[in-house]
């Protein structure tokens, strides 16, 4: 797996972090990339300045044995990477974050998931992440290590823009890079509709038989799976993914799908607007995140810019 240089591991500091960065030093191995952490803090207050120096060793001695302790589980030549640490302290996390990212060119972000108050979704700066910042976000959620790692990749194969068609192309092609890395299984789900369906059944108005109707659904469907078969074979996947061409809305079937078959991480595509400075996660996007109990890969497509300017 060599797809990415320059990985950032972001922290807040104080939570436990060890099997989320074990994961960001395995990925910087395998891809021959340079990895780095950012801590995060908020502001420290000034009526409590004289102990910033003291906290702010404390916060690097920690990080320093979750490395210690992360690198002594993994099997790797001579303890590398090496590994660079620095501290941000203030307001705006996601912001300050992002400028981190554009001036050091960082292609990959990887941090463990915010707690909330159920085990799904994703809370503030998680989100203002996924919209705002322009390259490859992993958020972690912890997984069971003794059980295979189950990865699916969410791709729609009939969107008409060429950027619509290169992102599922990437998604697929991260996703495999990924089943590699991890030794895991791979599941591809898509989601398809015939959007006249209901209004042609429904309707008083139009002369048509349930068995053309039903014709045109399965015309739909084919077309929808030869496409997604086509995507399949240019991402050059050679074992043959377990596929789940699903009928109907995709922020209901993609959640359930993952719950039903075990997926520990999905890999999906965030952002529904290129080209110009923007931050939309399309509603699809967003209704899907929320249902979301597993760990995630987001891209975003070719040409997005983030509305964050750097420092």
């Amino acid at each position: 797996m060599k797809q990415f240089h320059n990985i950032l591991f972001v922290s807040n500091g104080i939570g436990e972090e060890t099997e989320a960065l074990q994961h960001a030093i395995q990925l910087a191995v395998d891809n021959k990339a340079t990895l780095d952490i950012l801590i995060i803090c908020p502001p420290f207050p000034n009526n409590l300045d004289e102990y910033k120096n003291s906290y702010e060793t404390f916060l690097i001695e920690k990080m320093q044995q979750t490395i210690k302790s992360a690198k002594a589980s993994l099997s790797l030549p001579n303890k590398k990477p090496d590994i660079k640490l620095e501290i941000e302290w203030g307001t705006t996390p996601d912001i300050r974050i992002i400028q981190h990212v554009l001036h050091h060119s960082y292609d990959l972000i990887v941090k463990m998931a915010e707690n909330s108050d159920s085990s799904k979704g994703f809370k503030a700066l998680d989100m203002a992440l996924l919209r705002k910042c322009p390259c490859t976000l992993f958020l972690y959620r912890p997984t069971n290590r003794n059980e295979t790692v189950n990865i699916a990749v969410a791709i729609d194969p009939k969107d008409e823009e060429s950027s619509g068609h290169d992102l599922a192309l990437s998604l697929l092609k991260l996703s495999h890079a990924l089943s590699v890395h991890y030794q895991g299984n791979l599941s591809v789900i898509s989601c398809w509709d015939f959007v006249l369906e209901d209004y042609l059944r429904r309707s008083m108005l139009v002369d048509i038989s349930p068995a053309e109707l039903d014709e045109m659904v399965m015309r739909e469907s084919r077309a929808h799976y030869g496409a997604l078969s086509a995507l399949i074979h240019e991402a050059s996947i050679k074992d043959q993914p377990s596929i789940y061409h699903l009928k109907g809305r995709p922020e209901e079937l993609i959640p359930a799908c993952i719950n039903e078959n075990k997926i520990n991480i999905l890999v999906m595509g965030t952002v529904a607007r290129t080209g110009i400075s923007g931050f939309i996660i399309g509603n699809t996007a967003e209704n899907i995140l929320q249902k979301l109990n597993c760990s995630l890969w987001a891209l975003k497509p070719q040409g997005f810019v983030s509305p964050v300017k750097a420092y």
